[in-house]
């Protein structure tokens, strides 16, 4: 692991929000996935943030969610009022955030968009999440990530 500064999009967003000096870590052996994350970091799974864009009646939105749980998109079009949600295609998911899957942060994309964290991220003292490449990302307070993605929170996790 070696600290690095981060994917230029996000480190104008992070100046943006006055955090120039948050640690993002890097990881040779990458953090594609969560479950990638996690092992190199050492932490749990449900510790990892995944950053997923879907659309809900076209439109982009994020939804950030515990590395240990998946979307009910059921819930997330209850919750967002639409007709039809779905998991948005990498080339989407480019277009709207600025990043490829497996690096998209929390806050920081190319376009603005509506956002949803699940509650199960509060369950922890500090979480992980991605700073913009498959191979780094950074440590928060999970109601400080939160605050900084503007995120409403929801119950948005399938039940087990």
């Amino acid at each position: 692991m070696t600290t690095t500064t981060p994917h230029p999009l996000f480190a104008q967003a992070l100046a943006g929000l006055g955090l120039d000096g948050l640690a993002i870590r890097t990881f040779p052996e990458g953090t594609r996935t969560a479950a990638d994350a996690a092992a190199a970091i050492g932490c749990e799974l449900s510790q990892i943030v995944k950053s997923l864009i879907f659309t809900a009646d076209g439109i982009p939105v994020l939804v950030l969610m515990d590395g240990a749980s998946r979307v009910d998109v059921d819930a997330v079009r209850r919750q967002l009022g639409a007709a039809k949600v779905t998991r948005a295609d990498a080339a989407l998911v480019r277009e709207t955030t600025g990043y490829a899957i497996g690096g998209v942060p929390p806050f920081g994309h190319r376009t603005r968009t509506r956002v949803l964290a699940d509650r199960s991220l509060l369950e922890h003292d500090v979480v992980w999440a991605a700073a913009g490449t498959p191979h780094a990302v950074f440590p928060m307070p999970p109601r400080d990530l939160i605050a900084h993605a503007a995120a409403e929170l929801a119950d948005v996790r399938e039940k087990s």
